[in-house]
């Protein structure tokens, strides 16, 4: 077995299909195969051709169990729940599991914990090199700059979304909270219910834009009475975050059971 051989949950889907495409122009890496939910339309039909390219007679497969086997390392960008059965079946056959799904619920952000004590899982909001080294900027600002300067965080993505704020935009909060060394549960302001017209001294704002075919776009300003600090990225092609997860699963195989994260991939701290 190839040490990065790569199995892809989801393959029919958008980001599967960029993931399967990633894997194979990849270097050091090979697909073991790709899977879907069972009756899903996709099954049987060729994985290449089915994210567009040539046709490599491997045929999408019902359900994660055959694909495991072949595999040193599974991603997975799809639903939370789906992503803890799959981080499930890729603990009991001992496998990394990369996960770029969010809008997971507090109890099964701790069943993913629990698994993580005994297989390797990378788990981010966004897999993107750009936003997690702009995650590790917004830390660093908010530590220097003090709460006379209000945190804003403004997301933009396509009309199909589910959750809001996305995964990245929690991120951000979580990285500006860190960096005032508070917890964004305690300050964030928008991020369930209606978000409110005034706002006290140190909370997170959010605010969530949804339309068209908008891939993501994240926006983090600090507001001073007389200047306002602003960190943004643009998401042009998903192929930037399938290119992450591709390379947080060649980093992942081999290592030592735990939860990581992109910053551990990429080096952060």
């Amino acid at each position: 077995m190839p040490k990065s051989s790569i199995l892809v949950a989801g393959a029919g889907g958008r980001m599967g299909k960029a993931v399967v495409a990633e894997i194979l122009k990849t270097p050091g890496a090979s697909l073991a195969g790709g899977f879907e939910r069972p009756g899903g339309p996709d099954i049987g039909k060729d994985i290449g051709v089915l994210a567009g390219l040539d046709a490599i007679g491997l045929a999408v497969e019902e359900a994660v169990d055959a694909g495991l086997k072949r595999a040193a390392v599974m991603i997975d960008f799809t639903t939370p729940d789906a992503s803890l059965l799959h981080a499930k079946a890729a603990a009991d056959q001992g496998i990394a599991h990369v996960i770029g799904a969010t809008g997971f619920s507090p109890e099964n952000e701790q069943a993913i914990a629990d698994l993580a004590q005994t297989i390797p899982i990378v788990k981010s909001g966004n897999m993107s090199v750009g936003v997690n080294i702009l995650t590790a900027l917004v830390e660093r600002a908010a530590r220097a700059l003090n709460d006379d300067y209000d945190i804003e965080i403004t997301e933009a993505h396509h009309r199909a979304k589910r959750d809001a704020p996305s995964g990245t935009a929690l991120m951000l909060g979580d990285a500006a909270a860190r960096g005032r060394g508070v917890n964004l549960g305690e300050k964030a302001v928008g991020v369930t219910g209606p978000r409110g017209g005034t706002r006290k001294t140190g909370d997170i704002g959010f605010a969530v834009i949804r339309g068209g075919g908008i891939v993501g776009e994240h926006e983090v300003a600090f507001a001073g009475a007389d200047e306002i600090v602003k960190f943004s990225h643009h998401a042009i092609d998903r192929g930037l975050f399938a290119k992450g997860a591709v390379a947080a699963a060649r980093w992942a195989v081999g290592k030592p059971p735990g939860l990581y994260s992109m910053r551990d991939v990429l080096d952060l701290g």
